[in-house]
């Protein structure tokens, strides 16, 4: 028989320690691919936003990239190990390197960054696609037809629940982004590595096999070891400003950033910016001040989001506050303002006043439990731009905050810009309106973001249009409220908008669209 033929008919000599490595293997590849998947989403996400968006084309595109490998299989020669190492190789390599390569060519155009995702995507899908029928097809001369694809099926699918389950609760909030995707990529080449040196002698050349995935393993380590340098090189393309501290928390990527010449401090979360130092004290002025200035003494605050202490600061000017509980999901934001040297200046110390309990949970589900009742809600929290975070501005969300008020009550919520944003920060009045009895909209210029929105509502009689600002502040007077009301032309309220709930998150969707818009009038200008 010539050495074709043999190594055609090579499985068939497969021992049952054999079998096993290649199902281990499909095993852990499944794990990989399926990581390799939900990083780039995230990254997309994190990066460009429109989360379901993101997710879907990755999906889509990784799918459809399996069917092309599965087919090109057809036309693979015979040496089913050689291939079967060639390709878990390549998808090391490539996976491995997703994140990083990602993060580099963001800021070049878009176009160049939804190229490079795409071909990672479909790149990675075509090579996880080539290795089941690979396998299958090895498995199936030692086994019958069926009971290999059952198989291979199956330990595919097991594999991918745990990818799916060990992204979210072990890597990313343990690893980051970039050294998840070196990690997994250095998982994939050992596999390499080991079925090269169980098949050395199964397979011609095998030595040259062990030494590429030591080499492939040996550039991923690299990777690894100086993961948190390449991290911050990523993030200095992201970030115009010196990067003072960076984190991945179980939510969220936290960066914090100066401008050396300017002293400007920024919080950025999932790469939106949440505040500036520079203009920080006329958004939190304008949050807080208003509803605290009208009606009588304001004893007991909540404050959903905020967990960097900025609001807080400012409801502390008002001496009669006793007590205030901070609602923030993320222990590490809650944690920086309390214990970082920088926010515990810019918040005063405020996390620190006895008169705060800290509660890090879901704004959601703390309003659908409260310990107490309040006289002010202070709702403080970024912008609806994925579905998570769109239910905190739906007419569910607003029955609840509702029900906590105390006689007299007020809340007043951020609601993004009414000029970049016009129809989701009408949409979220006419929201408020579904549930509350009296609203009030005003806005405010911030050098940082441009004009930007709040609301006000309450249970009972109309709000006050006037206050008097007989308080400490930089920026808020009487008169400035006043024109606060005023909306010029191009952002005036736009009626007939559907209110937002959870089983029709229609706020999303405008706000997707509102930025797009956005996007397209400054390629335009």
């Amino acid at each position: 028989m010539d050495h074709k033929i043999q190594t055609s008919l090579e499985s068939t000599n497969l021992s049952g320690h054999k079998v096993g490595v290649l199902l281990i293997s499909i095993f852990i590849i499944a794990i990989c691919g399926i990581v390799y998947e939900l990083i780039i989403s995230t990254i997309s996400s994190y990066l460009l936003g429109n989360s379901v968006w993101q997710f879907s084309v990755t999906i889509g595109l990784f799918m459809f990239g399996m069917g092309v490998g599965s087919l090109a299989t057809k036309y693979f020669s015979d040496d089913y190990l050689k291939n079967f190492l060639r390709v878990e190789l390549l998808i090391a390599a490539v996976g491995g390197m997703s994140g990083i390569i990602l993060f580099l060519v963001f800021p070049y155009m878009r176009v160049v960054y939804e190229t490079t995702m795409y071909i990672l995507i479909l790149t990675v899908g075509i090579l996880v696609g080539m290795e089941i029928p690979i396998i299958s097809t090895l498995l199936s001369t030692q086994q019958s037809a069926k009971k290999s694809i059952a198989d291979v099926m199956s330990f595919d699918y097991i594999g991918a629940l745990f990818g799916a389950i060990a992204f979210p609760l072990l890597l990313l909030p343990s690893l980051g982004l970039i050294q998840s995707s070196f990690v997994v990529g250095l998982i994939n080449a050992l596999v390499a590595l080991t079925n090269a040196y169980v098949f050395r002698d199964s397979i011609e050349g095998g030595q040259r096999y062990v030494f590429a995935s030591w080499g492939v393993i040996a550039v991923l380590l690299a990777g690894i070891i100086f993961g948190s340098q390449l991290t911050k090189f990523a993030e200095k393309h992201l970030y115009l400003d010196q990067i003072l501290f960076t984190t991945q928390s179980e939510y969220q990527n936290v960066v914090v950033t100066q401008n050396v010449t300017q002293g400007d401090i920024r919080l950025y979360l999932d790469g939106h910016i949440q505040f500036s130092t520079k203009d920080e004290y006329r958004y939190h002025e304008y949050l807080v001040h208003p509803a605290f200035l009208m009606g009588p003494a304001v004893e007991s605050v909540l404050i959903l989001g905020g967990g960097e202490g900025l609001a807080l600061r400012e409801v502390f000017k008002h001496g009669d506050v006793q007590y205030v509980d901070v609602v923030d999901l993320d222990p590490s934001i809650t944690e920086l303002g309390q214990t970082n040297a920088i926010f515990r200046r810019i918040n005063e110390d405020s996390l620190l006043d006895g008169r705060v309990t800290i509660i890090n949970d879901d704004a959601f589900n703390f309003v659908r439990n409260p310990p107490r009742k309040y006289d002010r809600v202070i709702i403080d929290l970024p912008d609806p731009h994925n579905e998570a975070l769109n239910k905190l501005y739906s007419r569910e969300f607003y029955r609840f905050v509702s029900s906590l008020l105390n006689p007299g009550g007020i809340v007043t919520t951020q609601s993004t810009s009414p000029f970049f944003a016009t129809r989701t920060y009408w949409a979220i009045e006419t929201t408020l309106k579904s549930i509350f009895q009296s609203t009030l909209s005003y806005n405010v210029h911030l050098p940082s973001f441009g004009i930007w929105g709040f609301h006000m509502a309450s249970n009972e009689s109309p709000l006050e249009s006037q206050i008097n600002v007989d308080i400490d502040t930089k920026s808020l007077t009487s008169d400035g409220f006043i024109k606060s009301q005023i909306f010029e032309k191009d952002i005036q309220k736009i009626v007939g908008l559907p209110v937002n709930t959870i089983v029709e998150p229609t706020l999303y969707d405008l706000y997707i669209r509102d930025l797009s818009n956005k996007v397209q009038r400054e390629l335009l200008n």
